[in-house]
């Protein structure tokens, strides 16, 4: 296979992952907890882990960013601008600390430690998101967007944790395919 023919293949599988981000948006959402019933679980970051661990944390940025525009524009329309802003901002650190952990050296150890930090560093950088953010986008005191913070960390580490978990455990099945 000549290098443009290797390019062209790992951009029409890093495609497939954005199209299988977006409709795992499309058909699985749902509220993880009543109180903040607008923070909704999807599993769109998986393929876009599967990728990062695939190709890279730089593939992953651009997966990430790809998949946040098209599912704002798309499935996620309501949500606009503030939605892709906090996707890519969510998303981004997830796959850069899991990413580059992975990258040093591919073992289920690295897998687990990146997934881990991932999962804390998206809690940490989401929590800062959305004290600074949030009151921009929504009209809202920071001070209102603080009280719901325990709801906001909690939804952070079931999101990324549920998500991180899933990659772990079909990334080495699918892994074959995305190489080949």
């Amino acid at each position: 296979m000549t290098n443009t023919q290797s390019k062209t293949a790992r951009l029409a599988k890093m495609a497939m992952l954005v199209a299988i981000s977006i409709v795992l948006v499309a058909i699985v959402r749902f509220p993880i907890f009543p109180a903040v019933a607008f923070l909704e679980y999807d599993p769109a970051d998986i393929p876009i882990m599967v990728g990062t661990f695939a190709f890279g944390p730089g593939a992953g940025i651009l997966l990430t960013v790809v998949t946040s525009v098209l599912q704002g524009v798309t499935v996620s329309a309501k949500s606009g601008a503030y939605g892709i802003i906090m996707h890519i901002i969510a998303t981004s650190t997830l796959v850069i600390a899991a990413g580059l952990i992975y990258r040093k050296e591919k073992t289920k150890k690295h897998a687990i430690m990146g997934l881990l930090c991932g999962t804390a560093a998206m809690t940490l950088i989401m929590i800062a998101a959305n004290l600074v953010i949030t009151p921009l986008f929504m009209g809202v005191p920071r001070s209102a967007v603080w009280d719901l913070m325990p709801f906001i960390a909690a939804f952070n580490v079931v999101k990324a944790g549920v998500n991180s978990l899933v990659t772990f455990l079909i990334y080495k099945r699918i892994s074959p395919f995305l190489h080949r």
